[in-house]
């Protein structure tokens, strides 16, 4: 006697119909966290906008406590993943990111156009995040292997951010700015597609992940723009 048993329904990535459906509610619950951690982001900004003078006094101290915060609170977010804590550090964490985001804006908002300049950065944080969703939903190419290349990258980029600190070279600065777009729309493709495909299970760390790509992205998109488009009273 012959067995022929219901062949699973997979897609064309393989994965079975409740591979699928399980994917699908992590990127979801990870589109929700990353709406709510907006809010966070929102007030951190506005005081860190009220504050700015604490950052400017000393913007390299500054800089390293505020990095040894946030990596400090990452190491935390993922030992706390699976638990209603991972989300309280997150929004945490994202109201930290926005303190440091408020000078930012300070300087951004004193131009004459700095407004217009904020909401031409959303605008493109924005596009990036569709494009590089659509990229990673879309396509057959794995990226998986591109995620120690990234973070290389991404550590090359901190050491010569912290280096110009002291040098002081608008180019560089420029320069800085753009690769850290590319490295970081990269990274957004990256954890956009392991989530797609089932790599990261956990919504938290996804929202984590996909969190800091796009805050780099703004903020150093409104960089540029500030520099190359900026008009000044």
């Amino acid at each position: 006697m012959q067995l022929n048993p219901q062949p699973v329904q997979t897609n064309t990535f393989g994965r079975s119909a409740g591979q699928v459906a399980a994917q699908n509610r992590v990127l979801r619950n990870t589109y929700m966290l990353l709406a709510l951690t907006m809010v966070p982001t929102f007030i951190g900004a506005m005081i860190g906008m009220q504050t700015a003078g604490i950052v400017m006094a000393s913007p390299f101290i500054s800089s390293i406590v505020a990095l040894a915060v946030v990596i400090g609170l990452q190491y935390a977010i993922a030992a706390n993943r699976n638990s209603w804590v991972g989300v309280a550090l997150l929004l945490l964490m994202t109201g930290v990111l926005g303190w440091w985001l408020g000078p930012l804006l300070n300087v951004a908002l004193s131009l004459s156009n700095g407004m217009q300049l904020v909401g031409y950065a959303a605008v493109g944080t924005g596009v990036i995040f569709f494009a590089m969703g659509t990229i990673a939903a879309t396509t057959k190419r794995d990226f998986s292997g591109m995620g120690k290349f990234l973070f290389v990258g991404m550590i090359a980029l901190l050491i010569a951010m912290f280096a110009n600190m002291f040098l002081q070279i608008p180019a560089l600065a420029l320069t800085i700015s753009t690769l850290v777009i590319v490295v970081f729309s990269l990274f957004l493709l990256y954890d956009l597609q392991r989530i797609i495909r089932g790599g990261e299970t956990n919504y938290i760390m996804a929202t984590t992940g996909v969190y800091l790509s796009l805050f780099n992205i703004f903020a150093n998109l409104l960089h540029l723009l500030m520099a190359l488009a900026g008009e000044r009273d």
